[in-house]
């Protein structure tokens, strides 16, 4: 099978997902809410002729908690974790971080899983393509430069999931399957920091559940900052959890290609734990907030955390 025989693919369970994607190896893309993808693909950002939709597939829609852990589907659709009670007792802050996401009509059809993986974002990349070639094409559109920094070493496209720092800040992993079996992987470890390619799961990945540990009595704030509350992208999203043992794990998007994780525990310097925070930062002037407002927010933000942690 080809992409030119059927373009449009809706399996109905992984294994048949699995074997249309090693039948359209280089030109698919998996969709389940399709909030971002649509959007990236209408721009002309992505240009793929095949699309495999996952909401068929009643593996991605299984919730279980078994030995102290809860798995979470991974085509849970954002509005419905507010309704899981064991996620509304022991992880509120997920819920919020979820409701934060743009509006309402889209929190209905965006999934979990997607939101994991939701393209990095930029000023000079989100736009028409009309505009992209107009203004020059960029390292993350096949370019040879960044626009914003006027270089051609890297790409710092913003990541701007607002589940995934709740969730690396509990120590969050993944399970997901491949052709090769399944796997259990940490969440924060498939980020790769480069904004080209900002995921290291290989192309016929799909994300199963995500796994957390409920015994570890995770006390977490999560923190937004962006223009419009109904609708835009973050501009500095930050959760800062503490556990039953002292841990203490502070985790940021939109400052830099990747989340940004400084861990300790509440025997160190609260303050030295913010300033690393900060230093790691890779944010440049590609928001519709400055550089140097959204560090500054960085600071507010993680004082306010700690009051509301630890009074």
């Amino acid at each position: 099978m080809n992409t030119e025989e059927k373009l449009f693919l809706k399996p109905k369970t992984l294994k048949e997902a699995l074997e249309f994607t090693a039948s359209n190896r280089d030109g698919f893309k998996y969709i389940a809410g399709g909030t971002d993808l649509l959007v990236n693909k209408y721009q002309g950002n992505i240009d793929t002729g095949c699309l495999v939709d996952l909401t068929g597939i009643d593996e991605l829609k299984q919730f279980s908690v078994k030995d102290n852990l809860i798995y979470i589907p991974a085509l849970t659709k954002l509005s419905e974790l507010k309704d899981n009670i064991y996620i509304k007792e022991n992880f509120p802050a997920l819920i919020k971080a979820a409701d934060s996401v743009a509006s309402p009509l889209v929190r209905n059809t965006a999934t979990l899983g997607g939101n994991l993986l939701c393209e990095n974002r930029c000023l000079y990349y989100n736009q028409s393509e009309w505009w992209r070639e107009a203004v020059g094409y960029c390292l993350k559109c096949n370019g040879d430069i960044c626009i914003v920094t006027g270089t051609g070493k890297a790409c710092y496209s913003e990541f701007v999931s607002d589940t995934a720092p709740v969730l690396i800040s509990m120590n969050a992993k993944i399970e997901v399957a491949d052709i090769s079996g399944t796997n259990i992987l940490n969440l924060e470890d498939i980020y790769t920091g480069d904004g080209v390619n900002p995921v290291n799961l290989s192309k016929t990945s799909i994300i199963k559940s995500i796994v957390l540990p409920m015994d570890k009595g995770y006390r977490t704030i999560f923190k937004k900052l962006r223009q419009r509350e109904s609708l835009d992208y973050t501009s500095l999203s930050i959760a800062v959890t503490t556990d039953n043992s002292g841990n203490v794990v502070i985790c940021m998007s939109g400052v830099d290609p990747k989340p940004v994780v400084v861990s300790g525990n509440n025997h160190i310097d609260y303050e030295a734990m913010c300033k690393e925070a900060i230093k790691n930062s890779r944010s440049v002037d590609n928001d519709m907030l400055s550089r140097k407002y959204r560090k500054e927010m960085i600071k507010i933000y993680l004082q306010q955390c700690y009051d509301e942690l630890f009074g």
